[in-house]
């Protein structure tokens, strides 16, 4: 990963919903990694409450999250990654209950997934979290502004509080360009506009998109998130 700063000032809570494909777990274990570089706090941990899909979980990622100093937390089932029974381990609140834990939650990818998240609401309130919701242009239920906004609305009903802003992740998988990620951002600025939730990050992923080329179309440095490709298996892309 590159530019090993952390974009999210110094809300120790940060949540992360996003529709199946827009690349939500991919920010979650990224954003993870690099909380663990920066150190906006001591330590960092990672609760995969995306319980129900059986595809891209960041708790896949056990290994190299742990070898990066983050801790996973999630399923009751430690090892058993194909079990998918609606079983969260009790030491998930640790870390949301952890003054000195950095913790990002990868939260269901629609709006009955992220239903998970009621039974921790009470972490939630106020003014001390992030609930950001992903948005990748190029999916179709999000690829118009009408359906941005219907997904949008989804996830804050089921959640049962607001989101706090937004995550531009337009991608083409491996075809990603500088233009794909300013196709995203001038979306959600519109997106941004419709609900009054700001635009808070641009992802590219890193090994395919130069920063640099991001920072001469015009998209603001202070937003920019590298993202490691982490969750994609090349066969994937084959």
């Amino acid at each position: 990963m590159e530019h090993p700063c952390w974009p999210l000032g110094e809300k120790r809570r940060i949540l992360i919903a996003g529709h199946y494909g827009s690349g939500k777990t991919e920010l979650a274990v990224s954003l993870a990694i690099l909380a663990a570089q920066a150190r906006p706090y001591p330590r960092t941990a990672l609760i995969d409450l995306d319980i129900a899909n059986p595809y891209f979980r960041s708790r896949e990622r056990r290994q190299l999250l742990e070898a990066a100093g983050v801790g996973v937390f999630g399923s009751a089932f430690r090892e058993e990654i194909t079990a998918e029974l609606p079983a969260l381990g009790a030491a998930a609140r640790g870390p949301l209950e952890d003054p000195g834990c950095l913790c990002l939650v990868d939260l269901g990818g629609n709006g009955d997934g992220a239903k998970v998240i009621r039974q921790f609401v009470e972490y939630f309130q106020g003014n001390t979290h992030e609930a950001l919701a992903v948005v990748n242009a190029n999916r179709p239920d999000t690829s118009t502004l009408e359906g941005a906004l219907e997904h949008l609305a989804a996830i804050e009903a089921k959640m049962g509080f607001p989101l706090t802003g937004l995550v531009n992740n337009c991608h083409l998988l491996r075809e990603t360009t500088a233009a794909t990620v300013l196709k995203g951002h001038r979306f959600c600025q519109g997106v941004s506009e419709a609900t009054g939730l700001p635009l808070m990050l641009d992802c590219y992923p890193a090994p395919l998109v130069a920063r640099e080329a991001l920072l001469e179309a015009g998209l603001p440095a202070k937003s920019l998130v590298p993202l490691g490709m982490y969750m994609r298996e090349s066969w994937l892309d084959r």
